[in-house]
């Protein structure tokens, strides 16, 4: 065999295992879904059942942008080989849970191998691409995203009904220790790294304060905690500090933990922008778009779901495709061509009556998840391209952090939205459901088709609060559009080299 076909080979490995690392973390969440029900049965603590997803997201949010710096600084392999490992590890031990307390700490710790291994997997894709092959490459990665999703809960719900919940958790050990073997035999070093810099601790101390800040702001806002309550005031308080603080560390810094330098080119700072906008519209419609659904356009819970698939089905086709076509259609043309089919999805959305039919809501979302399979991978490309090889896992991660970020507060400030209309209008109608009920509605507006929370409902309530939901998805609906426009207008700004 000769060295270059020996090359190809290892690098084929290496894409392999790290696609089956992301393959894993991915399909984590989406098993869960379907057996938390179980989990909550056997182990208690219904008081804690936002924070067995909340603790892993937030977990995974915050230490995103830290492992990508630290890729820029020592080994890749090394790091990798860390997150893959403490997420197995930690899989086994939320696998043997004896109470929710102990579930939601395993998650924390999921969530950072988690987080490590999604900042990773594009840095090792991109290291072990020539830039020709790049996007081709990259595309790849949202495919393992559709497909997980795809089967992630059909998968959770076989695994309840003929096994045990906690081996949701333990599939993760195979799964985990066949990507560890194959990062550890192929993966080597692609890049130079800068050996001797001093990390900057500090400025990832502040960061991950700043960040886990306003995603506790945002995720307990009118929620958990009354947005004028003490609490909520004191953490504002301290993200602000955190944040201002931060960006004076940065400023100063040898080795900062973000160059805040890279903001200057129109490049990098609209290529995150962009994705942290796309990322809003498409999170906030797979969180709130079935609640409209099947709460005013009456469609099954099949048909929700097939809906809810055609998003991801979408992003996975479209980033598929742009991957192999976006050196001749031009980084500018398709994030902008993106852009238009997320506005027309959207738009489409804000039609939809008792009248529409399945096919097309099929439509809107396939358009919506087109453009942000254009988008998200031709983003990724242009802020990688906007810095310098040394300083590829920070861009790449921060890229990825920029649309965590966008979903978490799309989906946040939607919910928030919705909420507060929902109890604004029985409230002025004069009638109120019960407290439980409302704390329910609090927690997830999915709570709202549950048959346990149908069952508590008074029949004169009935028709008051289907409408009263409508109304406040459609609000929601209303902004993700707005979102949308603001998303291609900024895209017209996206210089053309």
């Amino acid at each position: 065999m000769s060295t270059t076909e020996g090359e190809g080979g290892r690098r084929t490995w290496i894409i392999w295992a790290a696609l089956l690392a992301l393959f894993l973390g991915a399909l984590d969440s989406l098993v869960m879904t379907a057996a938390m029900p179980t989990i909550i049965a056997e182990l208690g603590g219904l008081h804690l059942y936002a924070w067995s997803y909340s603790s892993y997201f937030l977990a995974r949010a915050v230490v995103l942008p830290i492992f990508g710096k630290l890729s820029d600084m020592y080994s890749t392999r090394g790091l990798f080989l860390f997150a893959i490992g403490l997420f197995v590890a930690a899989s086994i031990a939320a696998g043997c849970s004896p109470s929710m307390k102990f579930l939601v700490v395993a998650r924390v710790f999921q969530g950072i191998g988690g987080g490590g291994i999604f900042a990773l997997v594009y840095v090792v894709l991109t290291d072990v691409s020539a830039p020709e092959n790049r996007a081709r490459t990259l595309s790849f990665a949202s495919v393992v995203w559709g497909v997980s999703s795809l089967i992630g809960p059909t998968l959770g719900g076989f695994i309840v009904t003929f096994f045990s919940w906690r081996w949701i958790f333990f599939i993760n050990i195979p799964l985990g220790l066949v990507s560890f073997y194959g990062i550890a035999r192929y993966l080597q070093e692609f890049r130079e790294k800068t050996a001797g810099g001093k990390l900057d601790l500090l400025g990832a101390v502040l960061l991950s304060c700043f960040i886990l800040g306003i995603l506790i702001l945002i995720m307990t806002g009118g929620r958990e905690l009354p947005i004028f309550s003490l609490a909520y005031l004191f953490i504002g308080c301290i993200t602000v500090v955190s944040g201002i603080w931060f960006y004076r560390v940065e400023a100063r810094a040898e080795n900062p933990m973000l160059n805040l330098g890279y903001f200057r080119d129109p490049s990098y700072g609209l290529g995150n922008v962009l994705v942290f906008f796309s990322s809003f519209a498409i999170f906030s419609l797979f969180a709130y778009a079935p609640i409209l659904l099947q709460g005013a356009l009456s469609q099954t819970p099949m048909q929700v779901g097939y809906a809810m698939l055609s998003l991801s089905f979408g992003w996975s086709v479209g980033a598929f495709l742009i991957g192999r076509s976006v050196n001749w259609v031009g980084y500018k043309n398709a994030v902008i061509g993106g852009a238009v089919l997320v506005v027309i999805g959207t738009g489409m959305t804000l039609g939809f009556s008792r009248a529409t039919g399945l096919t097309d809501c099929l439509l809107a979302f396939l358009l919506v998840g087109l453009g942000m399979g254009f988008v998200s991978l031709t983003t990724l490309l242009v802020v990688q391209n906007s810095v310098t090889l040394a300083n590829l896992g920070t861009a790449t991660s921060f890229h990825q952090f920029a649309r965590t970020m966008g979903g978490t507060i799309g989906v946040g400030l939607c919910g928030g939205i919705v909420t507060t209309r929902l109890i604004s209008e029985l409230s002025a109608a004069g009638r109120q459901l019960p407290d439980e009920l409302i704390y329910k509605l609090k927690e997830s507006m999915a709570n709202l088709f549950q048959q346990e929370f149908q069952a508590m409902v008074p029949d004169a309530m009935r028709p008051l609060l289907q409408d009263a939901v409508v109304s406040g998805v459609y609000l929601a609906l209303v902004i993700v559009f707005v979102v949308s426009l603001l998303n291609l207008g900024l895209s017209l700004l996206l210089p053309k080299k």
